[in-house]
């Protein structure tokens, strides 16, 4: 055997290896999308993943061609209700501005709950953030 042949065989190893592991990853979207898709009924659901297991090539194909365009929008939907999320827990945690907080202090001065020094240590406090 020459080193050409061992060459060429790594290569198509290589290649059927990235071919599987694509389709793993296009089988595992569909999935994925059968269980994001909230309007398709369970029926459909179990229909689909049936086909998918006894027909995978083909169903996979079929799936992206008729609702590749659904799956996009189901995926941006999710993504940007996620950031949505995350931005709201991320300003529920984050606390207030500087601004915010001599507003409050200056409601309790104007209330007298708290004295012109205590203000004063307050208003520092929230311009050193």
């Amino acid at each position: 055997m020459s080193i050409w042949e061992n060459f060429w065989n790594v290569l198509w190893v290589i290649f059927w290896s990235f071919a599987f592991i694509a389709y793993l990853f296009a089988i595992f979207a569909i999935v994925g999308d059968l269980f994001r898709d909230h309007k398709l009924n369970g029926w459909w659901k179990a229909l689909w993943i049936v086909f998918l297991i006894f027909v995978p090539f083909l169903t996979a194909l079929v799936y992206l061609i008729a609702r590749g365009r659904g799956m996009a929008e189901r995926q941006a939907r999710d993504i940007r209700a996620a950031q949505q999320a995350s931005d709201d827990y991320i300003k529920s945690v984050a606390g207030s501005t500087p601004t915010e907080e001599i507003g409050k202090a200056k409601a309790l001065l104007d209330a007298g709950t708290i004295t012109q020094r205590e203000f004063e240590m307050l208003k520092a406090k929230a311009l050193s953030h």
